[in-house]
């Protein structure tokens, strides 16, 4: 199999095992965007994970309006149309919030994560190509969790013991995913995705580092998030100048 085919191999066997998890309140919702937006996913895998990389960029889980929306990780709707060139179906998941409604590529809202970090990355390099050709994006997580009044619960949120079956299934996958490309290093965007990837590549001659995330959640990411992560990438001898 070519890796674009390990990894999706990779996503449905993750995606299976996911679908059989349960979790208690205060989660009410689950989405699982690898199995309702699997068509637009496939087609970023196939686009854009063919060959060995060297450094993958490693999210916590979905955004509402984001990957929830396109399947794309940090994919806010406008960048992954226009600047990434993905579209595709995207149906609706099973037990849908009233509030957090699936409109696919319809969706008008902006994920602003995911606007601060394709944003940067498109100044940087002059095409998607370019970008990743060296560099892969991915969640560690792909699950959407949410209570009853639509507000999300990350992951790290969740009761030990339902986070311990979904972290072994999450580890598995990133394992898998670094086996497939060979990346040089992990870097995770927030220190949730840093430890996660520390305590799942336990063992692997790779570096891991991190990113400050791009949550509006985040005062120092509403600051200036692009100089603060072109700091922290420089730090760790990553260097990207403008095209």
């Amino acid at each position: 199999m070519t890796k674009s085919e390990q990894i999706l191999h990779s996503t449905k066997e993750l995606s299976s095992a996911l679908s059989k998890l349960r979790f208690s309140l205060p989660v009410t919702n689950v989405y699982n965007p690898l199995e309702y937006a699997y068509e637009p996913y496939s087609v970023y895998i196939n686009k854009y994970a063919t060959d060995k990389k060297r450094i993958i960029f490693l999210g916590m889980n979905p955004g509402p309006f984001g990957m929830a929306q396109t399947g794309i990780p940090f994919g806010e709707v406008n960048f992954v149309k226009s600047w990434l060139k993905i579209s595709g179906k995207v149906a609706r998941p099973q037990n849908e919030h009233s509030k957090r409604p699936i409109q696919g590529f319809s969706c008008s809202r902006s994920e602003i994560s995911g606007k601060r970090f394709w944003g940067t990355i498109s100044k940087y390099f002059a095409t998607p190509e370019k970008f990743f050709s060296a560099h892969f994006v991915a969640n560690y997580c792909p699950l959407v969790f949410m209570e009853i009044s639509g507000r999300n619960i990350t992951p790290d949120k969740l009761k030990p013991s339902e986070k311990a079956e979904l972290f072994r299934l999450c580890d598995k996958n990133l394992k898998q995913t670094v086996e497939i490309l060979n990346p040089d290093r992990v870097i995770g965007i927030g220190a949730f995705a840093e430890t996660r990837a520390k305590e799942a590549l336990i063992g692997k001659s790779i570096k891991i580092g991190k990113i400050l995330h791009p949550s509006p959640a985040s005062p120092l990411a509403n600051l200036n998030w692009e100089a603060t992560v072109l700091k922290e990438l420089a730090n760790q001898e990553i260097f990207w100048k403008k095209p």
